[in-house]
């Protein structure tokens, strides 16, 4: 039963997750069927080179704005996170339109894993129908946020733990086919593979834009740590840590596990152009197990890929129950949802999040494909706004830190990049948000309808911004007016 004291003084959210916690949930954030299924296509559009250097300058600017969350993270740890942070340093409008938009984005997400999962149990059950598995899942998914935040927490840790594993393994069986210590049966694995046809650099600009944009959905989640971080023990000491440790699991499970699949598969292979997770036997991990001899690589991957279905889908439901807890607790949201259970969880808000990702899944199942092909575009849009909202959020807050004569040594974490590395994340963001789709403007007749499904995300973004500031007269915070917690 939910309750609310009353008393002044309201339950808060308990600090119950881990450094390991936190950790897991930032790798887990950003491994999923982006790098287990997407990535082969990566490599056919843009040739191993393309693939390389488009994933590993999204890496950058993702490392930029960890180092920039974590800062503000780790000053100010809370659930609401870059909605907070955009309510305090930039206008309490693009706060409220960030913190909406982010609990949508997450609680659709749900949803889609829920199809994903559909289609991931007919490998084994062919004959059995798929909703039956999405209420399995989504019963399973509810009842680790249900219980308690460490429910989540470690739910969370060991399906990360799985995904990590599983990379590890891959990338060292591959590294000893490259070598000649495991024979495949590959007739070519090594950088001969870098010089067929137009590699290593293959489609030019527009397929380099093409695949920056997969990376981009790939890595999103990553921002998750700063949702956790109003639930963590010792924030400031924690999140650092995982901020810094952020980079180089970026540069391990990523860049090295695209090098792998490039020197033992060339990218002319026809099986990496099938990008679908109904097909797993196509997955570049599959075919590089099946190329080393491992022949039950199929149903292991498919086990794999279910637990990234599985862990997006339990973080998803997180991190839109936690965003709209704190959008209710700042009154920007109806104040039922800002209630707690005696275990902290705002179980209100998980109510609310489960029937919108139930309803949004069954637009795929009985209604009209259409719509949820358009809940999926308005989604993919959404986490690109959130990162570029916490660019923006970490350089007004510098600046107005410094201009109110606070000494930046006294941040219980500091990104070393400043300005550079939130400027740097906010161009190329933009650049990827603006680029989504610019093949429709390209054509003879251009695309409205290919174009409108892409983009719908800004002007909605836009206009719940703009009607917020527009009711409420809010104005953009001034340097000289921005509160500071005291430091603790």
């Amino acid at each position: 039963m939910d309750h609310d004291t009353k008393t002044t003084q309201q339950p808060e959210l308990q600090r119950k997750l881990k450094a390991r916690h936190l950790t897991m949930i930032a790798i887990g954030g950003s491994i999923g069927t982006g790098l287990f299924v997407a990535s082969g296509a990566t490599i056919s559009q843009a040739g191993p080179g393309g693939a390389l250097l488009s994933y590993a300058l999204i890496g950058l600017m993702v490392y930029f704005l960890m180092t920039s969350l974590g800062e503000l993270a780790a000053f100010m740890p809370v659930s609401g996170s870059f909605s907070t942070y955009g309510s305090n340093f930039v206008e309490e409008g693009f706060g409220f339109a960030l913190g909406w938009n982010y609990w949508y984005n997450w609680a659709v997400t749900v949803a889609i894993e829920l199809v994903a999962a559909q289609l991931v149990m007919t490998y084994w059950f062919p004959d059995t129908p798929g909703w039956i598995w999405s209420v399995l899942f989504l019963s399973v998914i509810f009842l680790l946020n249900y219980i308690s935040v460490k429910g989540f927490g470690e739910a969370e840790y060991w399906f990360s733990l799985i995904k990590v594993v599983t990379v590890v393994i891959f990338i060292v069986v591959g590294v000893m086919m490259i070598l000649g210590i495991l024979r495949g049966d590959q007739p070519v694995a090594g950088w001969g593979n870098w010089q067929i046809g137009d590699a290593p650099f293959s489609g030019g600009f527009s397929a380099m834009i093409g695949v920056a944009m997969i990376a981009g959905f790939s890595f999103q989640g990553t921002e998750l740590i700063g949702i956790a971080a109003g639930e963590s023990e010792d924030p400031a000491k924690n999140i650092p840590r995982s901020v810094r440790q952020v980079f180089w699991r970026i540069l391990l499970f990523y860049i090295l596990a695209i090098l792998v699949i490039s020197l033992i598969i060339p990218y002319t292979d026809p099986s990496l152009l099938r990008n679908d997770v109904k097909d797993i036997s196509v997955s570049p991990f599959t075919l590089v197990f099946k190329h080393a001899g491992l022949l039950s690589a199929a149903a292991i991957m498919n086990a794999v890929i279910l637990t990234a279905i599985l862990s997006a889908g339990n973080s998803g439901m997180y991190a839109s129950t936690r965003m709209l807890f704190t959008l209710a607790r700042e009154g920007k949201a109806p104040r039922m949802f800002g209630k707690l259970s005696k275990g902290g969880v705002p179980r209100n808000a998980l109510y609310a999040t489960t029937v919108v990702a139930a309803l949004c899944f069954l637009t795929s199942m009985f209604g009209n494909q259409t719509v949820y092909l358009w809940l999926l575009n308005t989604s993919g849009m959404t986490g690109f706004i959130a990162w570029l909202g916490i660019a923006i959020s970490h350089y007004r807050f510098r600046r107005g830190f410094v201009s109110q004569g606070y000494d930046i040594n006294d941040l219980p974490y500091r990104s070393k990049f400043f300005p550079l590395g939130p400027i740097f994340a906010f161009v190329l963001c933009l650049i990827i948000t603006l680029g989504q789709n610019y093949q429709a403007f390209l054509a003879d007749r251009i695309d409205w309808y290919g174009a409108a499904a892409t983009y719908i995300g800004i002007p909605l973004f836009l206009i719940i911004w703009f009607g917020y500031k527009l009711t409420k007269r809010t104005r953009f915070v001034k340097y000289s007016e921005m509160q500071f917690p005291k430091f603790k």
